[in-house]
C-alpha cells in the first residue's frame, strides 16, 4: 500500500519518519512537504560538484574527495553536463514495514535536471545524500531550501527479516553529504 497524508503526517508526528515535516509549500518556490503520497524534500544549501581530474575514470570503489569541490549558498549554478551531490533539509526515519522510491520533480526534470535517489530501505535513516545531474549545454540553477525530489513511501503488513539497521548498512545514520563507500 501506498501511504496517503494522513498517514504520512501520522508517521511523521509519532515515529519522528521526516523531521522537519512541512505542510504543503508552493507559490514562488519549487514546491516541497507533504503531497498526496508522498512527501516532497528540501535541498540544503551545501553541494559537492564534481570536477574530476581529466587523466582517470571514476571509481564506486574508490570515491576520490578531492574530485569534488564544495559550494555553500542558496542557489547553486550547476555547471554543463555535469552533476553535484546534495542532501536533504529532513531527516528520515524509515519504519521497519515501510520502503521508499523516490523520483526527481517535475519542475527540474522538464529543465534537464535528473535527481537520483536510491530506495530508502526498512529501519534506514539519515539525511539523503543525491546526486543531480545537469544534462543541458548550459549552467542550471538548483535552489536550496526548496522541493528537489518526491518521496513515495510504500507500506507491506508484513516485515523484513532483516531490514537496513539490522545488516549495518554503510550509510546508516548520514548527516552529511556521503560519498559512495565499500
Amino acid at each position: 500500500m501506498v501511504l496517503p497524508d494522513y498517514l504520512i503526517r501520522k508517521y511523521a508526528k509519532e515515529k519522528g519518519m521526516i523531521e522537519p515535516c512541512a505542510e504543503p509549500t508552493s507559490g514562488g518556490v519549487v514546491s516541497y512537504g507533504i503531497s498526496s503520497y508522498g512527501y516532497d524534500m528540501r535541498l540544503t544549501d551545501e553541494f559537492k560538484i564534481y570536477t574530476p581530474s581529466q587523466d582517470r575514470s571514476v571509481d564506486p570503489k574508490q570515491a576520490q574527495p578531492g574530485d569534488f569541490k564544495d559550494f555553500q549558498g542558496p542557489i547553486l549554478e550547476l555547471p554543463p553536463l555535469t552533476f553535484c551531490l546534495g542532501k536533504s533539509v529532513e531527516y528520515f526515519r524509515i519504519p521497519r514495514n515501510v520502503i521508499t522510491v523516490c523520483t526527481g520533480k517535475s519542475t527540474y526534470a522538464r529543465c534537464g535536471v535528473l535527481v537520483n535517489v536510491t530506495p530508502l530501505e526498512p529501519e534506514w535513516e539519515g539525511h539523503v545524500t543525491m546526486q543531480i545531474v545537469n544534462t543541458t549545454p548550459v549552467p542550471v540553477k538548483i535552489y536550496a531550501n526548496e522541493g528537489i525530489a518526491q518521496v513515495l513511501f510504500l507500506q507491506n503488513e508484513e516485515v523484513p527479516q532483516v531490514s537496513y539497521a539490522d545488516k549495518g548498512g554503510k550509510y546508516q545514520g548520514s548527516k552529511d553529504i556521503t560519498l559512495s563507500k565499500t
